[in-house]
């Protein structure tokens, strides 16, 4: 991959097979290079969440690819895990380094807001997620605009990560302007993912 390409971060699906899916991640990870994997299921059942917490730890720790988990903060070591991400924002953020201590890895979703994303950047945060970037009818509906992503590339040493309702002509467009982009529904959708990705791979030129 290109220096200076933005790099990849992919987000599980909210469920999943374990028989089907780990097999589906290998592919994915196979196909191109990605930074980081994010397991994100909305199950709230701590046996399901642990056993696909250990199914994706195989896959990302085979390839050297950092694997975080979506807000059970105290999974992370239980589970050998490399991080947490925060989907609420700079609330946790500080307590969760504490908890974890300074190796690990610690992220936020912060929307659409330019101030919720500095304030998880001052509040020790390793990367933000700004978004979404796409048209979508999920939570207030409001984008996250390119100029500030523009903005953020000038003025903030904090990585930020585009995401929500990603297209091929969306991530040409920020290429230039943002860290990462993580994708997740958009390949997983998709029959073939690990072929999904490597096209929007492709669209960053």
């Amino acid at each position: 991959m290109a220096e200076d390409r933005p790099q990849i971060y992919l987000v599980t699906p909210p469920a999943f097979e374990l028989d089907i899916f780990p097999q589906r991640l290998a592919a994915a990870l196979d196909a191109t290079e990605v930074a980081c994997v994010r397991l994100a299921l909305a199950s709230k059942d701590e046996d399901l969440i642990g056993r696909a917490a250990d199914a994706c730890r195989t896959v990302t720790m085979e390839r050297d690819v950092a694997l975080v988990i979506e807000n059970h903060l105290l999974l992370v070591d239980r589970h050998g895990l490399d991080g947490v991400h925060l989907s609420d924002g700079a609330k946790q953020i500080r307590y969760a380094r504490k908890e974890l201590g300074s190796d690990a890895i610690v992220g936020a979703s912060c929307g659409a807001s330019r101030h919720e994303g500095m304030s998880a950047g001052e509040a020790g945060a390793d990367y933000v997620c700004i978004g979404p970037i796409g048209e979508s009818p999920l939570f207030t509906g409001e984008r996250a605009e390119f100029d500030l992503f523009e903005w953020w590339s000038d003025v903030i040493e904090v990585p930020i990560v585009a995401e929500g309702a990603l297209d091929a002509a969306l991530i040409a467009q920020f290429a230039n302007v943002t860290d990462f982009f993580a994708l997740g529904d958009e390949i997983w959708r998709e029959d073939n993912p690990a072929a999904a990705l490597q096209r929007y791979v492709a669209a960053m030129g």
